[in-house]
């Protein structure tokens, strides 16, 4: 990155009067920062959820600051395989152009292991399942699109996180963060293995990976609960944790900076990228083993019933 955008901001988004961004977790927490920003940049953004009220909320908050934003709402839930089909189709039917993806929405850490609509752990697939196959069923849009990108959010705990594909849903032992940290790690592998298939098939799409560092959202508390150890330093450690504006910087500059490059992670820039303006990120050794990258892209393919194809 260049010296000059070493503090970048949200005030460095490029204005634009059109383009439309799509939003996953977006009600609250950093999407919500994320829908705020990029409104307020010119950006046709739609909030998803799966709080109908929740939405309305949010957009109501985005209209208030900006009476001007163009934003609207739709519900989706990332853990409900037919529920994503349901939100892909009505946005194939409409037929517009998706110029920018974030992949955002996550579920952390709940203490006891629960399972999605469809079978799987709910930390592997919301946080990972869900947006793959989101990100295939969108592909014929975002290719109408003259520079799409697709930006999923990973976490530094992704340090620790390893695919363990004799147990990928946790059934032989669920540790709340050891899978949570698979499925960072899975987000972060599905970003990188996306930019390559997007470069050998000419699919037209710069892939990019971010993360927030540790910041002041809800995530720990509706996920570990708000008496676990993450949960208690939140509530009375709120000095340890940086506001949740700053937390959305990293994915806002790998959305709309023109710097921000296909295959590359970006983060907070201070104290082991914890918190800080956006800055390169350092991706774990693991991410980068390409062999278990594809074997992850397949597995996934055939979990999610998806596959990666520009045909509408």
């Amino acid at each position: 990155m260049k010296k000059e955008t070493k503090n970048w901001t949200s005030s460095n988004i490029p204005q634009r009067n059109n383009g439309l961004a799509v939003i996953t977790g977006s009600t609250e927490g950093i999407g919500f920062e994320d829908a705020l920003a990029l409104s307020s940049a010119g950006w046709d953004v739609i909030v998803m959820g799966r709080n109908t009220q929740k939405g309305a909320d949010a957009i109501a908050k985005i209209q208030q600051i900006n009476p001007k934003a163009k934003v609207s709402f739709e519900k989706m839930d990332l853990a409900d395989l037919s529920s994503i089909k349901a939100f892909s189709s009505r946005m194939i039917e409409r037929g517009e152009a998706i110029d920018l993806l974030i992949n955002n929405a996550g579920v952390m850490t709940p203490p006891n292991r629960l399972e999605t609509a469809d079978g799987f752990e709910l930390q592997f697939g919301t946080n990972h399942i869900g947006h793959f196959a989101l990100t295939a069923q969108l592909l014929p849009l975002f290719r109408k699109a003259p520079n799409a990108r697709v930006v999923t959010v990973s976490s530094i705990a992704n340090r620790s996180g390893q695919i363990n594909f004799d147990d990928l849903q946790s059934t032989a032992s669920y540790v709340p963060g050891k899978a949570y940290s698979q499925a960072k790690i899975a987000n972060l592998m599905f970003a990188l293995e996306l930019q390559r298939r997007s470069e050998k098939h000419s699919w037209g799409i710069t892939s990019i990976a971010s993360h927030p560092g540790v910041s002041r959202t809800n995530l720990l508390i509706t996920g570990a609960g708000k008496w676990s150890t993450p949960g208690i330093m939140r509530r009375f450690f709120p000095f340890l944790f940086q506001p949740q504006s700053q937390g959305a910087l990293p994915t806002l500059f790998a959305a709309t900076s023109p710097e921000a490059q296909g295959g590359l992670y970006y983060g907070p820039n201070q104290m082991s990228e914890t918190r800080g303006f956006p800055s390169l990120a350092k991706i774990p050794e693991q991410a980068n083993d390409l062999e278990v990258a594809q074997k992850l892209w397949e597995v996934s393919q055939k979990l999610a019933k998806v596959e990666f194809s520009i045909s509408i």
